[in-house]
Order: structure tokens, then C-alpha cells, then sequence
């Protein structure tokens, strides 16, 4: 696989001049030069990545933003905007020039309890974004796995999934507005706190997903939520992928938008989970080979939800979807259920090398994909183990490879455009995408290449340049 970027435009080496008035912006505390501090800004979480940059500046507000952009689009010096350095495809990492944290952009400006809105700076921790929320007496609904230490600029900038989409929606569906420093370093204020706004194009959409090639988004306006003030949990077992998709049809009839998460889980991930997580167990007392973690929540304390669920469950026993069910009886059993499907990720990791593929489809078409790629993928690499999981409800499965036992890593890993190359091309030969929640970065690039249609290449091509003619933002992510 390739783990570095081709030379574009915008990644002229910056002279110490500029590089003193930048840090004369910033001062001390918005500075970092030394080789050893820059270390944690120069690789991704899965290390598959290393990049460079002659240092790392951390701006206070988005006036210093607007003048380090401003000095860095005259003396063309590339710009890569970094967050949480959670991102999985490789696009906060550098390929020279400086990079900009946005970790001291970190206050919440104002919350209107009334018109259900918090505004924040970019830099803020998801985690505190919802706890902000919570004192409020409102929900703030993303929630992803890194959201203890992933920032709300970078969820926005990638346009961030997590458990929640089926109900709420994309990170780009729960924004108002934003503020967001050009290239050129001119500030475009669009902080609007509107839900209807018929006044041109929705500029807001441009740097939403646009993953830092456009420019910084240095705060946001959010939508918030009623409180959920009564939730239930349970893990189902199904017999086979339509089995999962049939229950879900009958939850959705069943609960309506009470139901907010609906996961799928293969017996592989609970195997991993159990024998590398510590206090994981298996709730079932025999193995089955799918089951689904599902949630319904309501904003009303007396809403019968337990009802609506064992209705449901009761009808897929009836007609063999369900083959067993544990329903949580306390918060913290429903902990534990969500516990073990956040940690398959990091259970895989003790099965050595991982090959990740992040796909959607429409949910009909999921088990056929499934049953597809895993048959694809076992022909072009026996033994390798398929571990397919993720929010099924909305369609996006993450469709992960361990390597087959005793192969080395390395060798493993080597295999991983090829590999990706079958998955992405049956989820394509679906109606699907090769890329759901993770984004582009620097991993896909070849693939969105491939996958898209000219006409739409061209008009991203257009925008990159009109916005960014300097070609100074995040240098050789996504195009």
C-alpha cells in the first residue's frame, strides 16, 4: 500500500522569516518546533502513515487563524489543519509546511436552551460537546468511539458517522452554521443559528466532509436535542444476515424513530472480544453466527418501550428471525452490551495484521455483500478471517480482514490494495460506497478516482481551485 503523497502545489518550504511572523502570532504557547514535540502531529492512529512539517502552530482564536493563513498563502507554504489525530485514512497527516492545531480553539461560545443550539469552537473535545449538551438538559446525539479525545472541527471537517446516524444523521446533518477561515485567510462568518435560510447556495455543505482541503473550520453552530429520559438495550442472536435485516423491519415498524442504533455483530468480533478484552463476556450460553445490538430511547420517562421491544422480539421468535435475545435490565448491563461492540476494533488488534474497509449499501443489499466479499476475499486469501460489523441500520458496514493465523503482519498488510480493491469493487457493483464514515485522506485517493464519475471529479477539481488556487490546504488529500 502507499504511505506517502505525490509533490503538489503549496508545499514550498517555509524561510524563517515567515515562519518568526507566524510565531510572532501565535506566541510561544502556539508554537512547536522541536523534533520530538512534533512527533504526535506526524502519524495516524493504524500507523500506516508518517508525514513531515517544519513545526506545529496552535492558535488562540480565529483572527490569529485568518493572519497564519494569510502569511502562509503569500509565501505558499502548505497547511494541514489537525484535530483529535483520530482520523483513519491518513488525511491529518503532513507532507511539509506547518501544521494547525486547533486544540486551543476550545471554548463554548454560547448554548440558546430555547432554539435547542450550542456554539462551539472547533477544538473542543466531542466528549465535553456532549457533556455541554447534557447540563443543558439536551442531547448533543454524535458519539463515536474516539469521542473522548476527538475534536468537533476535525467530526465536522470529516463529516463524522458513529452510532446515532440512523436516527440523527451525519455529523453535516446536525449543523446550523459555521465560521470557517479561506485559504487566503479572510474569515467567512457563517454562524446562523437558522433552520430555515433560503437566501443562495448552503456554503456550509462546501468545507463539511471537505476534510481540510478547502479551509479551517474554526467554530460551529450545532443542533441540540430533547434528553432521553428512558432507553432499552438488547442483543439479539439471529440465524443468518436476513434474519437481521428482517428484524430490523420490524423494530423500525415497531418502535418508529425510538429506534436509534442498530449494530451488527458476527461471532468472530465476540470471539475476539472475549478472549482480549478484559471483563468481556458472552451473554449467550451457546454461539450463534450474527447478532444485532440495537437501542430505543425517547425523550418522555413513561414511554413503553420494553413493550414495543418484546413485541418485536416476540414476532421474530414466532417466524425464526430471532434465535435469542438478552434485553438489559439495568444501565449498566446495557453498558456492558455497548462496551464489547465498541471494542472489537481493539480486540482485532491482537489477531494481528487488520485490513479495514468502510462501506455502505443500501440496507437491502447488505447480507448479499456480505456473503459476496467474504467469499471473494476467502478465495484470494485462504485463511483469512472476515470480522464484518458495524451500524447496519444505516447501511454502513465495516468490513474488516484479519489476517489469517501465523501469517507474518508485514506480508499480511501488502495485500491490502488488492484486497481492498475486491471489497470496493462488489459494494460499487451495489449501488454502494467505498467510503461511509472514514472519508478519503490520503488512503482512498486512487479510489475515488476510480469509483466516481468524471463529471463529478471535475466539478471537486473546480472548487478545489477556486476556493484554494494556491493549493496550500492539506496538500494531496482527496484530490
Amino acid at each position: 500500500m502507499k504511505i506517502c503523497a505525490e509533490n503538489m502545489v503549496g508545499t514550498a518550504s517555509a524561510s524563517r522569516e515567515v515562519l518568526q511572523r507566524i510565531r510572532a502570532v501565535v506566541g510561544d504557547r502556539g508554537w512547536i518546533e522541536a523534533a520530538d514535540a512534533l512527533v504526535p502531529y506526524l502519524h495516524e492512529e493504524r500507523g500506516l502513515f508518517m508525514g513531515s512539517c517544519t513545526a506545529v502552530v496552535r492558535p488562540a482564536s480565529t483572527a490569529e487563524v485568518a493572519e497564519v493563513l494569510r502569511l502562509c498563502a503569500e509565501a505558499g507554504v502548505a497547511v494541514v489543519p489537525h484535530g483529535g489525530n483520530t482520523g483513519l485514512v491518513g488525511g491529518g497527516v503532513p507532507r511539509g509546511g506547518i501544521v494547525l492545531s486547533t486544540a486551543r480553539l476550545d471554548r463554548i461560545r454560547a448554548i440558546d436552551a430555547a432554539n435547542r443550539t450550542m456554539t462551539v469552537e472547533a477544538g473542543v473535545i466531542l466528549a465535553d460537546v456532549q457533556a455541554a449538551a447534557d447540563g443543558a438538559n439536551a442531547l448533543f446525539p454524535l458519539s463515536l468511539a474516539a469521542e473522548g479525545s476527538c475534536r468537533i472541527g476535525g467530526n465536522l471537517a470529516t463529516n463524522a458517522g458513529g452510532i446515532n446516524v440512523l436516527r440523527y444523521g451525519n455529523a453535516r446533518e446536525l449543523v446550523l452554521g459555521l465560521e470557517v477561515v479561506l485559504p487566503d485567510g479572510r474569515i467567512w462568518d457563517g454562524l446562523r443559528a437558522l433552520r430555515k435560510n433560503n437566501t443562495g447556495y448552503d456554503l456550509k455543505q462546501l468545507f463539511l466532509g471537505s476534510e481540510g482541503t478547502l479551509g479551517v473550520i474554526t467554530a460551529a453552530v450545532l443542533k441540540l436535542f430533547a434528553k432521553p429520559r428512558s432507553s432499552e438495550t438488547a442483543l439479539v442472536a439471529v440465524p443468518n444476515l436476513d434474519a437481521a435485516v428482517d428484524l430490523f423491519q420490524r423494530i423500525n415498524d415497531a418502535a418508529g424513530d425510538a429506534l436509534s442504533a442498530f449494530e451488527l455483530i458476527p461471532r468472530l468480533a465476540v470471539e475476539f472480544c472475549v478472549a482480549h478484552i478484559p471483563g468481556c463476556s458472552d451473554p449467550f450460553s451457546a454461539p450463534h453466527p450474527w447478532y444485532v445490538l440495537l437501542r430505543l430511547t425517547s425523550p418522555r420517562r413513561e414511554d413503553p418501550l420494553r413493550d414495543a421491544l418484546e413485541a418485536a422480539l416476540g414476532d421474530g421468535f414466532e417466524i425464526g428471525c430471532v434465535a435469542d435475545a438478552v434485553v438489559a435490565q439495568s444501565e449498566t448491563q446495557a453498558l456492558d452490551l455497548w462496551r464489547m461492540s465498541e471494542s472489537i476494533p481493539e480486540a482485532q488488534k491482537h489477531e494481528g495484521g487488520s485490513i479495514k474497509n468502510d462501506v455502505s449499501l443500501p440496507l437491502s443489499r447488505v447480507p448479499e455483500f456480505i456473503d459476496r466479499a467474504s467469499a471473494a476475499v476467502e478465495a484470494a486469501l485462504p485463511g483469512i478471517r472476515v470480522c464484518a460489523f458495524g451500524h447496519l441500520g444505516d447501511g454502513n458496514i465495516h468490513f474488516n480482514l484479519s489476517q489469517p493465523k501465523g501469517m507474518d503482519p508485514a506480508i499480511y498488510l501488502a495485500e491490502w490494495d488488492r484486497l481492498e480493491r475486491i471489497v470496493s469493487d462488489i459494494a460499487a457493483g451495489l449501488d454502494g460506497s467505498f467510503a461511509a464514515e472514514h472519508g478519503i485522506g490520503e488512503l482512498k485517493r486512487e479510489s475515488l478516482l476510480r469509483y466516481k464519475s468524471s463529471v463529478e471529479i471535475e466539478l471537486m477539481r473546480r472548487l478545489k481551485r477556486t476556493l484554494d488556487p494556491a493549493g496550500i490546504m492539506n496538500p494531496g488529500k482527496v484530490l
